[in-house]
């Protein structure tokens, strides 16, 4: 169990936002913080403090007048810290190679193999072809329908999927990449702790490591995610971190273990 780092960026600047509330049309998120810093300095950080396996998350899409500013950042902050994070947001098979090149260690991939309600596995697929299962993290970022359990989300988490998240799908996806991604969407930005119910359902899988990212407010509500967790999933904070306007002190998460 460690801490895994991030770097969100959104319309060009570093921002936290509250997951649930993200939307293309008008590049709209309400923001809990937005850094009067650049991505590199906070990759510089992770680097100085040997921090690995975080990841930078693309939070406009191709098609925003934001994108190209929101790429850049995210581009210098891989040169600033070579092989230290991931990068995720519309990858595909045809530019992951790109990120791979500019510095990254994995590329974070939802939308591209979750679509349209479905799994496409010919995407899965070409992508492992493209730079290996070893450089892949499968983003499986959810929402729970009431009664019903957590489906994977798509498009910056304003879609759902048909597919349901279990045991056998985690361990059917495991064979096509080196890592998950989970991101507890409902709890996103929230800081009211982790939903126990899918920490219990993501410890229980043992083939592929596991990053949990949502909700942790709180060196208490990490504890409670310990316990919960057996100790078996890494994690992320993002808004309740002090360098994002919070109150978890960064400088704890820096040796946690």
């Amino acid at each position: 169990m460690k801490f895994r780092p991030c770097i969100d960026i959104h319309n060009g600047k570093v921002k936290q936002i509250v997951g649930g509330s993200l939307r293309d049309k008008g590049d709209r998120a309400d923001t809990n913080y937005e850094s009067a810093y650049g991505a590199v300095y906070y990759a510089a950080m992770y680097k100085r403090d040997r921090l690995t396996g975080g990841h930078i998350i693309l939070l406009n899409p191709a098609s925003s007048e934001y994108y190209e500013a929101t790429k850049e950042q995210a581009i210098q902050a891989l040169k600033e810290y070579p092989g230290g994070m991931q990068i995720g947001g519309g990858i595909t098979a045809e530019n992951a190679g790109e990120y791979l090149t500019a510095g990254a260690s994995h590329v974070v991939v939802t939308s591209y193999v979750f679509k349209d309600g479905k799994i496409y596995w010919e995407n899965l697929k070409r992508l492992v072809d493209a730079v290996g299962r070893e450089h892949i993290v499968l983003d499986l970022s959810c929402k729970k329908k009431p009664g019903d359990g957590y489906y994977i989300v798509t498009d910056r988490w304003q879609k759902f999927t048909d597919v349901k998240l279990n045991e056998e799908v985690l361990n059917t996806l495991a064979q096509y990449c080196d890592e998950f991604l989970v991101h507890g969407v409902d709890v996103e930005g929230r800081a009211k702790g982790a939903p126990e119910d899918l920490l219990r359902l993501l410890s229980r899988h043992g083939l592929r490591q596991i990053t949990y990212a949502g909700g942790i407010g709180s060196m208490e509500d990490l504890e409670t995610f310990r316990k919960v967790s057996k100790g078996r999933l890494d994690f992320t904070i993002g808004s309740a971190l002090d360098l994002f306007g919070g109150t978890i002190p960064y400088t704890e998460l820096v040796h946690y273990e």
